[in-house]
């Protein structure tokens, strides 16, 4: 026999073979000792062997898993479970503004809002949808123009359908379309109507008079039909500007001056500074009338106050240029779409932010574009512009105070406030700069942080004064900001760029971007803080004073 066949497994053998064991048995000569025996099933939860478990005082019989615990009693059930009628978020406050109490109810579930209160204002068979959802569109539509915050604007919409009776309500604010849908109940088809933005007009007095319509519409006490509320909103439309366009240009002028003064100017600074403003307002109305976007009216803008800083640099006269162009950046720099875009970011409308921070790069490019140009043309024929020379603004805090307090005047006048806000926000503007210079150079405090706290106040004081008129906030801090709007920072970079010195350039515009972002928060912040902490007006005393007045 062969040897492969000797390796070969006799399967028939090797069945059979008793000898043949299992590879687990023990070994023959090896005593193995013996476990005592074991159920053949042993639960998961058995106590392990060793380990004592502690036993209770009384046993405890087995029960079911429907069976009471024995920590449960027989009393009153514990008031942990939700009611039948829901556990409220977030407590309403009777005597607070609307626009508080909207915004509340804008951030909690529809199934768990409170039910509008009985109106009288609502026509026989239930208010109108259709024509309450329009007039709700045409009053956001005006607020979102006015430049107002997309929740404020969304809290107004909310407001207005909520005074006319319709509850199952969502309003929707972007950056150039509204919308709103009403759902009467669950079985029944929802209306939906929206309207497109395609016009924005800096004009905060008809922005007033669009808040106080809303203010009476949710005045419980006030009865405003819809025929009423349509009349009124037209004439809001058809009232003409507080001030004129000669008034305005004049305006620009004295913002630009003593803009220039506060960073140091003297008085033939002031008169060329304001010239070089008032030819660029002029030079962009002629655009706007032409037809061209805003971003070549900018441009266009910012050449005069440029070319006449460079023309007297190149006369030799004993003048600081960089003051002039400062100055004239002051009345360019878009200080309002900054402040609404970082706020609508912050109450966590991220789209409209992006679009409104979008269009500020956009002014700001165009801006930029403008001076580069006059610069550039300056030093290649031999201008001696300093981007290293400081501006020497301590040492007259009374001079800077005033120029302050009538930069913020001047200001409020280009956004056509009443004439009621602009004492108001003079002296709020004047506050601003008082707490930036008393931080800043008196304490040697960073002028982002001398800048967040200003503007804080700024926002702070703005929203006191706007709840104890049950107005917006936006009159009483849009030009307080001004002063404090980083111009001298833009305008060094500028001119470090356009002399081949780029990384100056950029830092010093971070700088001037690290300023405007710390304005825009701080004033959101104020206005945040003085929501949470304080509670100024009652709603009890205003409408007292509504009959007083007549109206």
């Amino acid at each position: 026999m062969s040897e492969a066949e000797d390796r070969k497994p006799r399967s028939d053998e090797a069945r059979y073979d008793p000898e043949i064991t299992s590879e687990f048995a023990v070994p023959e000569g090896l005593d193995a000792p013996r476990a005592p025996a074991e159920p053949e099933t042993i639960s998961e939860f058995a106590v392990p062997e060793g380990l004592v478990a502690p036993q209770s005082s009384g046993a405890e019989p087995e029960g079911s898993a429907f069976s009471a615990p024995s920590t449960y009693g027989a009393g009153p059930a514990p008031t942990a479970f939700t009611p039948a009628t829901g556990v409220p978020l977030v407590g309403l406050i009777g005597d607070a503004p609307w626009q508080d109490r909207m915004r509340t109810m804008l951030r909690m579930p529809v199934t768990e809002r409170p039910a509008p209160e009985p109106v009288q204002r609502a026509e026989e068979g239930g208010p109108a949808v259709p024509r309450v959802l329009d007039l709700t569109l045409r009053i956001g539509e005006l607020l979102l123009a006015g430049g107002e915050g997309a929740e404020d604007v969304e809290a107004a919409m909310f407001a207005v359908c909520r005074s006319y009776g319709l509850d199952r309500c969502e309003p929707t604010v972007t950056f150039t379309l509204l919308s709103i849908s009403h759902q009467p109940s669950l079985v029944e088809d929802p209306v939906t109507a929206s309207r497109t933005v395609r016009r924005r007009i800096t004009d905060y007095t008809r922005l007033a008079a669009v808040f106080q319509l809303v203010d009476d519409l949710t005045d419980p006490e006030t009865h405003v039909s819809l025929e009423e509320a349509y009349r009124r909103l037209a004439e809001i439309r058809r009232n003409r500007h507080p001030y004129p366009s000669w008034a305005l240009t004049l305006a620009s002028g004295l913002l630009a001056g003593t803009a220039s003064v506060l960073v140091g100017g003297g008085a033939l600074v002031f008169v060329a500074a304001a010239f070089g403003a008032m030819l660029g307002d002029r030079l962009a109305w002629l655009c706007a009338g032409r037809g061209l976007p805003e971003f070549y009216q900018f441009t266009v803008a910012a050449m005069p106050p440029a070319a006449i800083g460079v023309a007297l640099t190149l006369a030799h006269v004993d003048v600081k240029a960089s003051a002039v162009i400062t100055g004239g950046l002051f009345a360019l720099l878009p200080g309002r779409a900054l402040v609404a875009g970082v706020q609508d970011g912050l109450t966590g409308f991220y789209i409209t932010a992006s679009a409104r921070l979008l269009e500020v790069m956009y002014f700001f490019v165009g801006i930029v574009a403008g001076v580069l140009v006059v610069l550039y043309f300056g030093v290649k024929v031999g201008g001696k512009l300093n981007p290293d020379a400081t501006l020497s603004i301590t040492g007259r805090p009374l001079i800077q105070i005033a120029a302050s307090m009538l930069l913020s005047l001047t200001f409020a006048v280009l956004l056509q406030q009443e004439r009621s806000t602009v004492l108001w926000v003079t002296l709020n503007g004047g506050v601003a700069w008082s707490v930036y210079g008393a931080m800043h150079y008196a304490g040697n405090i960073s002028p982002v942080a001398s800048t967040a706290v200003a503007a804080g106040l700024v926002g702070l004081f703005g929203q006191l004064l706007s709840r104890y008129r049950f107005a917006s906030a936006l009159p009483y801090t849009t030009a307080a900001v001004g002063p404090l709007l980083p111009g001298s920072a833009t305008y060094f970079g500028l001119l470090s760029i356009a002399q081949n010195e780029v990384d100056k350039g950029l830092v010093s515009l971070a700088k001037a971007a690290s300023l405007a972002l710390a304005i825009a928060i701080g004033v959101n912040l104020g206005s945040e803080i003085s929501r949470l902490f304080l509670r100024v007006g009652s709603a009890g005393k205003r409408r007292a004073a509504k009959r007083t007045r007549g109206f």
